[in-house]
């Protein structure tokens, strides 16, 4: 699988996250601080990159990070297509997947520990999209919001 991945701060998470990447096999494609030569290391920047190559198709998925993760799944969640997820632990990974068939994840350089990054991996990797019929119908609900120019046309 080919994973974008962007972020504003280059730390020892992000290079855990690196390492664990390339050793379950996947190709990482990285932007911001993560990347040799990239100017565009600013949060917005660099994560609305990592979510345009996942819209483009040039990565399946994406994996992003700021100080607390949040302006991260902000700037992702910009792009449309993009259904990035802020998780704090394996429940909400797996969460994210199941329900919200969510292709970009989002952490916290602050608040996640290298270890709970790695259960974090283990659930994003694992779990499938659920494709029944009520949830289906959720996601295209999703995909409306995102064509519609205002909400108030919903």
């Amino acid at each position: 699988m080919r994973i974008a991945i962007g972020s504003d701060e280059r730390t020892n998470l992000t290079d855990r996250i690196l390492e664990e990447l390339k050793q379950r096999g996947h190709e990482v494609i990285p932007f911001g601080s993560l990347a040799e030569n990239d100017p565009e290391v600013d949060w917005p920047l660099s994560c609305s990159k990592v979510a345009l190559a996942v819209t483009t198709q040039q990565a399946d998925e994406g994996i992003v990070f700021c100080w607390t993760g949040t302006g991260a799944s902000i700037a992702a969640n910009k792009v449309s297509g993009i259904r990035a997820a802020l998780c704090h632990d394996a429940e909400t990974a797996r969460g994210s997947r199941i329900w919200n068939h969510a292709n970009v994840l989002v952490l916290s350089l602050r608040a996640t520990t290298e270890a709970i990054a790695k259960e974090i991996l283990d659930a994003w990797f694992s779990t499938p999209y659920s494709d029944d019929e009520w949830n289906l119908l959720q996601i295209e609900r999703i995909r409306q919001l995102e064509q519609s120019a205002t909400a108030s046309k919903i």
